[in-house]
């Protein structure tokens, strides 16, 4: 544990505070006090400053845990109670800040929804039947279940899912000495779309420059409300540099607001809007011929490809007009190589998601900036050695994951939620009857909530750990209480910050945990040992950490000082003397290993389907406040968004006799729920949209259970042909007003 002196922040310029604060970016200035008597809720900003004020307190560093940033910060604690959470202003990758999710973590840390000890189930599956048990009643029963179902399905009938945490590797660690193939991780609900778009383009996935570029455009990213360290601040210091950010969104987003241009894009057409910046940038040769030629390969099948993709063709496509994309492509490719098509994260979109995201990646291609100043920045070595592992081999298990071959550029070490779930119900190609879930939720965060509910009715068992009663623990057999990240030691994790920082993290414990919580690394530690995998798990967090700094001298020194550690690095230049690892060795425009695969190797534009009639295409995203369905319930965070709405167009809601404030029904082919209406200008009429997180079935989340739609009940099963990844964006509604016949 690190005791520190009170660090200032650094020096702030007013203007800026006022924007940001208009984006929804905080300082770290809000709090929560404690007092000892009772369990800590939300009190005025005016008390907790009184509070934090009077009187001497401790202060250590952590990592925030609150989304997946893990921003910097600086813990204030009094009596043994933590009082105040305020950025780290050694920690550039936040730039001096901790937003509102940041700032609710001590929110999470005292609340009284958190689990508190072992549950065994009682009554039927979501019953909410519940007998409380000893952690050793608990671990046996593990290892019961675990044994039986090794022994009975082989080891890959267990299937093993993990959420963002710096814990979850142990969670992987003990599922490869157990034997399973079978772990699937939140990504392939997310990003793994980009993630493979961007490898296959340029061999590695980048981060983007934006401090530093003189032009960018956001397709569907969010990075005023959907926060993500630096970016979203630096992004407001380009533009008050000068800066141009073009948006294309549905939605009249925060970030929509902030930029110069919005432009409302109807939903599936991105890929036409790129090839047609394609053509523009090709025809009118707008890009560096020197380093297109040597840095690139596939150019003139390319020009092929887009010779019929015009300005004027994608208008038709995507409702912007053609003078304004071919504009927009001269702007952009004049401003380059300081210049990008920003990568996003929102990527679980489209059953041709992979593609999309190909396109937006060639169109940076040949914008040159690849590995410079404003443009996509190769990712740096921190230098944090992995801890291997030789797991054992069992001669009975099955040849592959059980969603092997279901997509043809699956990353095996993410999986696929929706194809590994599809598997577990037709119990083929093998049965899978085991499911243990940490620090996910996806009864709330994959689509097709049913469909969840289906597969969980196949497991034999199921145990969560979570640190809340999740709508995914309500489901299981046995739920274990896990501590909030300020009262548990992590081992080191390497984190990139675009041009901000390459560096290193950890967490020790800021006050003891409370309850019966224990830390997922002494649960799998303790049941490798039992099953006579102990082996594995021969360390402890400490020695663990020492073999991630071994080839880091001084490092565990700078982090006990500084809360974060540098390894100073080379930002640009990266690929100056090395080739791509792509199988040309350049950056493929054309991709020569896609059409082995039965993929094209170029993106094809295929017009996505518009909406039957008298129903909406439904879109998802994210805001600043809550962070899918793992902050709903977040007291601090409830206060300030107490529950979901449905955006719709005023001429839509005029046809449908339907008013704002109204309580109305939202169906699918696959379930339906009721919300309130937001009639707002803010989005297109063909388009709905609601925030995650609400709509819980879970009695143990008591801000959220019943409060708004699960957005989970009402998106369809559908996934991007190339990877598996959750296709949130195919799902067409009816919305009618509740109580009336839908």
């Amino acid at each position: 544990m690190t005791t520190t002196k009170n660090p200032r922040s650094a020096g702030f310029d007013p203007g800026r505070r006022a924007f940001l604060k208009a984006a929804g970016l905080t300082m770290g200035a809000g709090a929560a006090v404690v007092s000892a008597g009772r369990i800590p809720g939300p009190l005025s900003a005016a008390d907790a400053h009184a509070a934090a004020a009077s009187g001497p307190f401790e202060s250590h560093y952590s990592v925030c845990d609150m989304c997946f940033n893990r921003c910097g910060l600086i813990a204030r604690v009094k009596n043994g109670r933590v009082v105040k959470l305020d950025p780290n202003p050694h920690f550039t990758k936040s730039r001096g800040m901790l937003c509102a999710r940041g700032q609710a973590g001590i929110a999470q840390l005292y609340d009284p929804d958190r689990l508190k000890h072992p549950l065994l189930r009682q009554g039927a599956r979501g019953e909410g039947k519940w007998k409380r048990i000893s952690w050793t009643e608990a671990m046996d029963i593990l290892v019961e279940r675990l044994g039986e179902i090794g022994e009975k399905y082989t080891r890959c009938g267990m299937l093993f899912s993990v959420g963002a945490d710096m814990q979850s590797q142990f969670v992987h660690r003990f599922a490869e000495a157990y034997g399973s193939f079978n772990i699937t991780s939140h990504e392939s609900l997310c990003l793994i779309s980009l993630n493979r778009a961007y490898l296959d383009t340029f061999g590695e996935v980048p981060f983007a420059d934006v401090l530093n570029s003189r032009y960018v455009i956001m397709a569907g990213a969010n990075r005023f409300e959907a926060l993500v360290t630096p970016d979203s601040m630096d992004m407001v210091e380009a533009m008050a540099s000068g800066a141009k950010l073009v948006v294309l969104d549905p939605r009249y987003t925060k970030t929509a607001a902030m930029a110069h241009e919005w432009w409302p894009i109807r939903p599936g057409t991105d890929m036409a809007f790129m090839l047609a910046m394609c053509h523009v940038i090709i025809n009118e040769r707008l890009y560096d011929d020197a380093w297109v030629a040597e840095k690139t390969f596939g150019l003139d099948e390319l020009r092929e490809h887009v010779r019929d993709c015009t300005p004027q063709w994608a208008a038709a496509e995507t409702g912007i007009p053609g003078p304004d994309i071919a504009r927009i492509a001269r702007e952009l490719a004049a401003a380059a190589p300081a210049s990008l098509i920003y990568p996003g994260r929102r990527t679980s979109d489209y059953e041709n998601s992979t593609q999309i995201r190909r396109s937006t990646a060639i169109v940076n291609a040949l914008l040159a900036n690849w590995d410079r100043p404003g443009g996509l920045l190769a990712a740096r070595q921190v230098g944090l050695k992995g801890v291997p592992i030789h797991a054992p081999w069992y001669d009975d298990n099955p040849d592959d994951r059980v969603d092997a071959h279901m997509a043809p550029l699956m990353f095996e070490e993410e999986g696929s939620f929706v194809h590994t779930r599809d598997a577990v119900i037709a119990g083929e190609p093998y049965p899978v009857k085991g499911w243990f879930v940490f620090k996910t939720n996806p009864m709330q965060t994959a689509p097709d909530r049913a469909r969840t509910m289906k597969m969980i009715e196949a497991m034999e068992f199921m145990a969560v750990a979570d640190i809340q009663m999740s709508d995914t623990a309500w489901m299981a057999d046995l739920v274990l209480p896990m501590p909030s990240y300020l009262e548990r030691k992590d081992p080191c994790q390497a984190l990139q910050g675009s041009s901000a920082c390459a560096c290193v993290v950890q967490r020790d414990p800021v006050v003891p945990a409370m309850y019966e919580s224990r830390p997922i690394f002494e649960v799998m530690k303790e049941l490798a040992g039992r099953m006579d995998l102990g082996e594995y798990f021969d360390f402890t967090i400490e020695e663990y950490r020492a073999k991630q700094l071994a080839d880091l001298p001084g490092a565990a020194e700078v982090l006990e000082r500084d809360g974060v550690y540098y390894n100073p690095s080379k930002v640009y230049g990266i690929y100056d003397n090395i080739g791509y690892r792509t199988r040309s060795g350049k950056i493929e425009l054309m991709n020569q290993r896609y059409p082995q695969a039965g993929l094209d190797p170029l993106p094809v534009y295929t017009p996505p389907a518009s909406p039957p009639q008298g129903t909406f295409r439904m879109v998802v995203g994210r805001n600043a406040l809550v962070t899918q369905g793992s902050t709903t319930n977040n007291a601090l965070l409830h206060e300030l968004m107490p529950s979901n709405s449905l955006w719709m167009h005023p001429d839509a809601a005029a046809r449908l006799g339907l008013s704002d404030g109204m309580e109305v029904r939202v169906k699918s082919a696959v379930g339906e729920g009721t919300l309130a209406l937001k009639v707002t200008e803010a989005i297109r009429e063909d388009t709905v949209y609601t925030d995650t997180g609400f709509g819980s079935i879970s009695k143990g989340l008591s801000n959220v259970y019943g409060n708004g739609l699960a957005i989970a009940a009402v998106l369809e099963s559908r996934v991007d042909a190339v990877t598996g990844n959750a296709a949130m964006h195919e799902t067409f509604v009816t919305v009618t007003k509740a109580g009336g016949v839908s």
